[in-house]
């Protein structure tokens, strides 16, 4: 049996999934914290006949503070709380399909070199497909890269990379990310997560997603903007290189941190420049 319940929506009426209920007794000692299910409902266990205080809060909402009444079995209820954006909220791109540009987006892999020095390689043929959704946790992203694009501005080490010790792009000629849902963090931020299919290797992955802001463009479209983060262990994917140097310091590093820039074009498909 649930306690205290309350529905939350985005004034629109859409489910805030990322909602979180905190309630205090009359003392102010928090008797109960609990987070939103998908649909935008919370429920708390059972708690002691009495009055209450319930504060909503969820990134880029204000929060919203009711007096709550519990009867004697444990229950109460708020109803439908409707939450209004904050002061500071970003205005998110339109709902509906984007196509990611490859020509103003940019894919760069930063790994350690000999411990001392790093390695940038940009990954310069990229496409996808972003479906911005309401509310924002519904979107959805695929991309794909071409892994022989990777390009260091050394040729003799870009096709080490592409070969067998790295990449394999002869056996694995595509990396792609499909997401799989995505958290609201603060007013513009989000974790989004994701699967992302790598030599071979399917794992999980989260990204810290920032968004930047859409309008037109100088071409008749309208662009938004996306920056991404995420830290991957390249021996997850079983790209196992681990040639060594005097003193037992690996050549490459296994941690490489990936940063994406994007620019999405709204619609089906790209204009032509």
């Amino acid at each position: 049996m649930s306690g205290l319940r309350a529905d939350v929506r985005t004034a629109e009426g859409w489910a805030v999934e990322h909602a979180v209920l905190t309630v205090t007794d009359l003392t102010g000692h928090q008797v109960a914290r609990v987070a939103a299910d998908a649909k935008g409902g919370l429920a708390t266990e059972p708690l002691p006949a009495g009055v209450y205080t319930a504060v909503l809060t969820a990134a880029g909402f204000t929060p919203v503070a009711r007096t709550a009444q519990v009867a004697s079995d444990g229950t109460g209820s708020l109803g439908e709380i409707r939450l209004q954006p904050s002061a500071d909220s970003v205005e998110l791109p339109p709902a509906g399909p984007w196509v990611i540009d490859p020509m103003h987006s940019s894919v760069v892999a930063t790994a350690r070199h000999l411990g001392i020095a790093s390695i940038k390689a940009r990954f310069s043929e990229l496409s996808g497909r972003i479906v911005v959704g309401r509310p924002a946790e519904q979107s959805s992203v695929h991309a794909e890269i071409n892994a022989a694009s990777i390009d260091t501005g050394i040729k003799m080490r870009d096709d080490h990379l592409r070969s067998a010790d790295f990449l394999e792009v002869d056996v694995y000629p595509t990396i792609t990310f499909r997401s799989t849902g995505m958290r609201q963090r603060s007013t513009d931020s989000w974790t989004l997560s994701g699967e992302l299919n790598l030599h071979g290797e399917r794992r999980p992955v989260d990204l810290d997603l920032r968004y930047g802001g859409y309008g037109p463009d100088p071409w008749g479209g309208v662009r938004a903007a996306f920056h991404a983060e995420t830290q991957l262990h390249r021996n997850d994917f079983a790209i196992n290189y681990n040639a060594m140097v005097r003193a037992g310091v690996a050549a490459v590093g296994t941690k490489v941190k990936v940063e994406l820039d994007i620019q999405a074009v709204q619609g089906e498909t790209l204009p032509e420049l």
